[in-house]
C-alpha cells in the first residue's frame, strides 16, 4: 500500500481532506524517519506541529469546559482539561483512528522500540495532527475535528478523575500565592529515536523531586508524583 493511499484512508478516517498534503506529512513524519533518511533531502519531524497543535488543543477545549459548565469554577475546569489533553487520553484519541498505522517512521524506532504503539509518541503525533488540520483549513476545521473527541470523553474523564500528579501539586502550591513552581529539564539520554528525559521540580529554588520518562510529560508526572511523596501528600508506593 503506498503512503498516498495510507493517507487518503486516514483522510476518510478523519473527514477532512487536505489542500496541502505536505501539512499532513509533516504531522505523521517521526524524527526517527528524517535521522534515517538525511541523504534523500531536507525532511521535517512533526515536533513543531507538536508544539503548535498543544496550544489549539488547550484552547479548544477551554472553550468547550466554558460552556458546557457555565457554573464551575476555575479549579475544576482547569483539572478537566489537564485531563482531557494528557498523554493517555490523546493516546486513546490517536488509537482510535489507528493514527499509528499512517506514521513514518526509522525502523529502529517501529521495529525495536513499538513507537507505533507508544503513548508519547501517539500523543504528539495526534496534536501534530490538530496542527496540520488548523494550518490547512483554519481554527473552525480544527474544532470540527477535535470537538467530538473532547465531547464524548468529557463525561467518562470527570467520572474518573481528573486530577493528575502535576495538577494536584500545583493546587497545593497555589494554597500559598507567594510560592512558585517551576520544572527544568536536565537530562535526555538515549538515541534520538529512543529518548529517555530527566526533570525536576522546584518549589521556589528548594528541589521537591525528579523524574524521567520517555517523554517530557511522563518526566514532568514522575517529577511531581516524587515531590507528592515528600511533601506527605501521596503514599509512598511500596518497592
Amino acid at each position: 500500500m503506498s503512503e498516498e493511499k495510507d493517507f487518503q484512508l486516514l483522510e476518510k478516517e478523519i473527514k477532512y481532506r487536505f489542500t496541502d498534503t505536505r501539512l499532513l506529512t509533516v504531522a505523521l513524519t517521526h524524527s526517527s524517519y528524517c535521522n534515517e533518511h538525511r541523504k534523500s533531502g531536507i525532511l521535517v519531524s512533526n515536533e513543531r506541529s507538536e508544539f503548535l497543535g498543544d496550544s489549539i488543543l488547550s484552547v479548544i477545549t477551554a472553550e468547550f469546559l466554558f460552556h458546557r459548565f457555565p457554573e464551575a469554577d476555575e479549579g475544576f475546569l482547569t483539572r478537566t482539561r489537564a485531563a482531557l489533553v494528557c498523554e493517555d487520553t490523546l493516546a486513546r484519541f490517536a488509537n482510535s483512528i489507528s493514527l499509528g498505522d499512517y506514521m513514518l517512521f526509522g525502523k529502529g524506532e517501529a521495529v525495536s522500540t513499538g513507537g507505533r504503539h507508544r503513548k508519547s509518541t501517539l500523543a504528539d503525533a495526534f496534536e501534530a495532527l490538530i496542527a496540520a488540520i488548523y494550518l490547512d483549513g483554519g481554527m473552525e476545521k480544527a474544532k470540527a475535528f477535535v470537538l467530538p473527541f473532547i465531547a464524548s470523553s468529557v463525561d467518562s474523564v470527570i467520572k474518573a478523575g481528573t486530577e493528575d500528579y502535576k495538577s494536584r501539586l500545583q493546587r497545593i502550591v497555589q494554597q500559598t500565592p507567594e510560592e512558585v513552581l517551576s520544572y527544568s529539564l536536565v537530562g535526555e539520554d538515549g538515541p534520538p529515536h529512543d529518548r529517555v528525559f530527566s526533570y525536576e521540580v522546584y518549589l521556589n529554588s528548594n528541589l521537591l523531586g525528579k523524574g524521567k520518562g520517555r517523554s517530557k510529560r511522563e518526566a514532568e508526572q514522575a517529577a511531581a508524583k516524587e515531590a507528592l511523596i515528600l511533601l506527605g501528600e501521596l503514599d509512598e508506593e511500596p518497592s
